[in-house]
């Protein structure tokens, strides 16, 4: 919780953050971005640039969503990524209510947010339950109110997260290097590299995110490492970064750190955060819990996401599972579910417009038969 609101709950009047020039730079000098429901005017100026305001997160395909949905009052649904509350809000809208929406989130910090924010909206406890956990654990509350007649996975960080410095998420400010979703639980980035091996980072860099200068960025870290250097924040990080791509023509290198600085912080985040084994161990359980006829949809950011959810999707979609020089089937499978999109859906030209984050997310919908 930053010192803002800490006086803010305890009551006391603390003057704004004061800040150089004309416009705030730094995210807790944003406070009209930070309190978007007295500053509208502001907040509605930052995203006609197609910027997202501090501390917002803009939730993205939503009207595809709902139209995949068809969500009808007195339906069951799960949103096992709150996050903002954008897709919850919009499905809560749908139930007229009637009906019940369950939402998980592992973020201890802006769950709370979110909760609050839905309730002030009129959803109360009647038609909203939130429940504190990884969408791996799904088990803990379906078992009790499943199946469900939707549910949607909106996977990544959340720009409210991205933009916190005190999260540590972004190299583009200089921060702690945590990257927990749950800073609660398990251990930090920092930490995490303290105890790496060259080749474990390597192969991270590589597993997580493709990284093409994955053995130039691990030498030069864990040499670093080795001679006592404190890698704590995100601007050390990035320095490190810099310092390993020193090699690149000068026309080359800016963008290229650039990119490598994003794909590093990545798998750090995926490797801090099991988030392919949760993913993994969650689309099962959440499929698990579908109720026949219903749907799932899910939102993926990156290429290695994207693949294990396509994968999942054509498994559960797929009635044979003869090895294909079989000329005729002998397994007798049958198809646990139909794809309803072939191809991921993107994000559209107004979307993209509006909210550029979005260019990197790829939607995917099936039903259960």
């Amino acid at each position: 919780m930053s010192e803002q609101e800490k006086n803010t709950e305890q009551g006391v009047h603390k003057r704004r953050t004061r800040y150089k020039g004309k416009y705030p730079r730094k995210f807790e000098e944003k406070y009209k971005e930070l309190n978007p429901e007295k500053y509208g005017d502001t907040i509605q100026k930052v995203i006609s640039k197609g910027s997202t305001p501090a501390g917002m997160h803009i939730s993205i395909c939503v009207k595809e969503i709902l139209e995949f949905f068809d969500i009808q009052p007195g339906q069951k649904g799960l949103d096992a990524t709150l996050g903002y509350g954008g897709h919850t809000r919009k499905m809560l809208e749908k139930l007229q209510g009637k009906g019940h929406i369950y939402a998980l989130d592992v973020d201890p910090i802006e769950s709370v947010k979110t909760e609050k924010r839905l309730h002030d909206a009129g959803f109360g406890e009647d038609i909203l339950t939130i429940k504190h956990i990884n969408f791996a654990n799904i088990d803990q509350v379906a078992e009790e109110v499943g199946p469900f007649d939707f549910i949607l996975a909106d996977l990544g960080v959340s720009s409210m997260q991205i933009d916190n410095p005190e999260r540590g998420f972004s190299y583009k400010y200089d921060g702690p290097l945590d990257l927990r979703l749950n800073p609660e639980a398990g251990i930090s980035a920092a930490e995490r590299l303290r105890t790496v091996a060259r080749d474990e980072l390597e192969g991270m860099l590589i597993e997580n995110a493709d990284e093409p200068y994955a053995k130039e960025i691990s030498q030069v870290v864990t040499r670093a490492l080795r001679k006592g250097k404190k890698i704590d924040t995100t601007f050390a990080l990035r320095d490190l970064i810099a310092e390993a791509l020193d090699f690149l023509p000068k026309d080359e290198k800016k963008e290229a750190i650039k990119k490598s600085c994003a794909r590093t912080f990545q798998a750090l985040r995926i490797a801090v955060n099991h988030e392919l084994d949760a993913l993994e161990e969650g689309l099962d359980t959440i499929f698990a819990h579908l109720a026949p006829g219903g749907r799932l949809c899910v939102i993926t950011f990156h290429s290695l996401e994207d693949r294990l959810v396509k994968n999942k999707f054509r498994r559960w979609s797929t009635a044979c599972t003869c090895p294909p020089e079989f000329p005729v089937c002998v397994c007798g499978g049958k198809a646990k579910a139909k794809l309803i999109t072939r191809k991921p859906i993107e994000a559209n030209t107004q979307e993209l417009e509006e909210n550029r984050r979005s260019r990197s997310a790829h939607l995917r919908v099936l039903e259960k038969i």
